[in-house]
Formats: structure tokens, sequence, C-alpha cells
């Protein structure tokens, strides 16, 4: 399931943006939708990668069984889109560029799994070193 979120942070790079990456899956494994950041692409700060393939997996009746796969650690704002529609697993291929909201999550009683994936620490960090002005406007902070 990584690897698709792997191939639409690939993608947001290759558009000139920020390497996040995300898929929604049914708890069977079928892909539901899948993403990548569209902030700078589209100009859009709300296009994040979760929101990306949450709304590309369109109307579900039920997340609890969903997993929700992303490259990089949910910021608050995916973390609180989780919860709120009950998303019941996230799956984080890294959290040492960023630490978002899982800890959260998982004290909520989300299924959380932490990977430390080296693709995605890798995207992560290149792209920090390379465009730390465009990640810290992405987190919201100032350098």
């Amino acid at each position: 399931m990584l690897d698709v979120a792997v191939e639409e942070a690939r993608a947001g790079l290759a558009e000139g943006g920020i390497p996040i990456g995300a898929a929604l899956f049914a708890g069977d494994g079928t892909l539901l939708g899948r993403g990548h950041n569209r902030r700078v692409q589209d100009g859009d700060p709300s296009m994040h990668a979760e929101t990306a393939a949450f709304k590309a997996a369109g109307r579900q009746r039920d997340y609890r069984t969903t997993i929700m796969v992303t490259t990089l650690s949910p910021c608050w704002y995916c973390s609180g889109l989780v919860r709120q529609f009950g998303i019941g697993a996230v799956v984080v291929g890294e959290a040492q560029t960023f630490s978002g909201g899982h800890d959260w999550l998982a004290e909520h009683g989300v299924d959380v799994t932490v990977l430390s994936d080296e693709r995605c620490v890798g995207l992560m960090t290149d792209f920090i070193a390379a465009r730390p002005d465009l990640w810290f406007e992405d987190i919201g902070e100032v350098p």
C-alpha cells in the first residue's frame, strides 16, 4: 500500500510541488482513492496529500475499516480529517522529518503504524534541503 503513496509523492515532486503522497484503502486492501500534496500546483492551501486521496475516494458510508496510507506523518489538519470521519487506521511512511498528529490519533483509538521507510525519508530530506522556503510555508512556519 505504501508504494501507491510513494508514487503519488514522486508525482507531486515532478510537478514542482511538495513530495507527500497518500492513498485511502478499504479494509480488504481495495484502493479507494489516491492523491498528493497539490498546494503549489493548485494554489490551494487545503490540498494536502491526505485530503486529495480522501476526495478522490468519494463518499463512503463508513470509514471505520478504511486505511489512510501517507508518506509523511499527517499534520494536524489531516489528523483532524482522520478523526472527523473515523478512519480506522493510518500507515505513516516516516515521521523523522516531520512529526505531526500520529501520536494523538493513536491516543484516540486509531490504529497507527509508523514504518520509517527510507524512500519517504529520502524524498523529504532532499526536498527540505532544496526548498526550505516551500517546506516552511507548507507546515505553517516562518524560517
